[in-house]
């Protein structure tokens, strides 16, 4: 397990968007420096939940009505008072005691809280086991205060959905402008923490779907090596790229949830304290990322941060040329159609209320389609249904296409080259939710590494129209612990991230 636990929670208290780190707001508090006053009994884990909750109902229900939360724990005060007779008894529970988290709603929690992939089709579904990162999450101390709100099946309905809508969620709002998307599938997890709702919050990825929210809502996002997290309890799309990882306001607090989370035993992260000197690290500067060139402001401030990172001892090496093959995007498609059917029919299997398989799911879709199916369709789902298995050779082809490609081209790349990490920008500005038109991704950067399960950490720059981007870092299989340090050096060299001001529009 990661082996920095204690470090990063004595050395994590980064000052930052302007919150007051206040003894009676604890919720101003970076996620490291709220576990060390919760483990020290200068905070009740109770008072700390119940300040979570009412901040949901006064910013998440009601004022700007944010939607991120699709349901709360009903249990979370009494894990909180649980936690507190623990503590004076005997101590505390582990690294994470009486810290608030939540918990993306395709992943299963063996309690009150339904698992449902944001669907109608499981409103009704409990899991009868906790996920193994959720297990891990509560041996750590962890109150599960809620399941966040996501793009309904995780983004991975119909090509043209709109991220950040569930047919049992709604839409969940970008806390920056609320009439911009919070990008998808964990826009629930990012826009809780972005809002301050909760400290720590758990999203998934299979290809963007932690780093795009991340960026788009100004919160660090880690996006772990494939495997380094189980896979176990999720709703699946993708055994090749699923993976969960954590969402917080600083890396500190990212980093601290990741090694509660972590459970491969073969790749312990050693992590130390932060280094601002990054000599003798060589970062491939990524030119050639989807949309270079067509916003001016985030390519301005992508030249600043390289500055950062350079003045901090960094080696650049620019441009770095991924050379990745043609038709890489068809065959990750193909091959998540493929292992999207596989995955899910299995985990249907075990769903004792709602559909049982792929072709059931189809069917309560159209039935209840002026519900589920108001804006967009599920044509990925009909496609799905339509492939064969995981020994068709079409399955193998698109195998080798894609995953096996990639990995493939970075290893020489990584080898090679000599690069021990990539930097791009992470996103574009976000564009405005729309519900006819679905929607716009304009820029993108690290599919490639969603597509290897390699390494992604996001951090906000800054914004652009009043709203955050971010860099994203790519890391070799297992090198969380490098991209932890580079982020953290870039996050010291940024300084404060201005918090959200739940603006109805940014005018532009």
């Amino acid at each position: 397990m990661l082996s920095m636990l204690a470090i990063v929670v004595a050395a994590g208290c980064t000052p930052e968007s302007g919150l007051p780190a206040v003894a009676d707001d604890p919720l101003a508090l970076e996620a490291p420096e709220l576990a060390r006053v919760l483990a020290a009994g200068e905070v009740s884990a109770e008072a700390v939940t119940r300040a979570v909750l009412e901040r949901i109902a006064a910013i998440d229900e009601s004022g700007p009505a944010l939607g991120s939360i699709l349901e709360v724990n009903p249990d979370a005060l009494d894990i909180a008072r649980a936690l507190d007779r623990r503590l004076q008894a005997q101590g505390p529970v582990g690294p994470l005691h009486g810290v608030p988290v939540a918990i993306k709603a395709n992943i299963d929690t063996a309690d009150r809280m339904a698992t449902t992939a944001g669907s109608l089709a499981l409103a009704d579904h409990h899991a009868r086991v906790d996920a193994p990162l959720v297990a891990r999450l509560r041996a750590a101390g962890a109150v599960l205060v809620g399941k966040a709100n996501l793009s309904e099946w995780a983004n991975f309905r119909d090509l043209g959905s709109t991220s950040g809508w569930s047919s049992l969620g709604g839409q969940t709002k970008n806390p920056y402008a609320l009439d911009r998307n919070p990008c998808g599938s964990s826009s629930g997890s990012a826009v809780a923490v972005a809002a301050r709702l909760v400290p720590l919050a758990v999203g998934t990825e299979t290809n963007g779907s932690i780093v795009c929210p991340a960026a788009v809502n100004g919160v660090v996002g880690i996006k772990p090596t494939v495997g380094l997290v189980s896979q176990g309890g999720i709703i699946p799309i993708s055994a090749t790229q699923d993976t969960a990882g954590p969402m917080a306001r600083t890396v500190r607090g990212a980093a601290l949830l990741l090694a509660a989370m972590q459970t491969a035993p073969s790749a312990p992260i050693a992590y130390a304290a932060a280094r601002q000197d990054l000599s003798g690290l060589r970062l491939g500067v990524l030119r050639d990322y989807a949309g270079a060139g067509r916003y001016p402001a985030v390519e301005a401030q992508y030249t600043g941060w390289l500055a950062w990172l350079g003045e901090a001892g960094a080696t650049l090496v620019d441009p770095l040329a991924l050379g990745l093959p043609d038709g890489l995007g068809r065959a990750e498609l193909d091959l998540l159609l493929y292992e999207f059917k596989d995955g899910l029919e299995a985990y249907l299997r075990d769903v004792s209320i709602g559909p049982g398989s792929l072709r059931e799911l189809i069917a309560f879709n159209e039935a209840h389609a002026d519900v589920v199916m108001p804006y967009f369709g599920q044509g990925l789902v009909v496609t799905a249904q339509e492939k064969g298995s995981l020994v068709d050779p079409a399955y193998q082809a698109a195998f080798a296409a894609s995953h096996v490609a990639v990995r493939e081209r970075l290893e020489s790349l990584f080898g090679v080259d000599g690069i021990d990490a990539i930097v791009a920008p992470a996103n574009s500005p976000a564009w405005r939710t729309d519900w006819v038109n679905g929607d716009r991704f304009h820029l993108g950067s690290t599919g490639f590494a969603a597509i290897a399960g390699y390494p992604i950490v996001t951090v906000p720059g800054g914004l652009v129209d009043g709203v955050p981007v971010g860099i994203a870092f790519v890391g070799q299989p297992y090198s969380e612990d490098l991209l932890i340090d580079v982020a953290a050096a870039f996050e010291a060299r940024r300084g404060p991230m201005p918090p959200p001001s739940f603006r109805p529009t940014t005018g532009r």
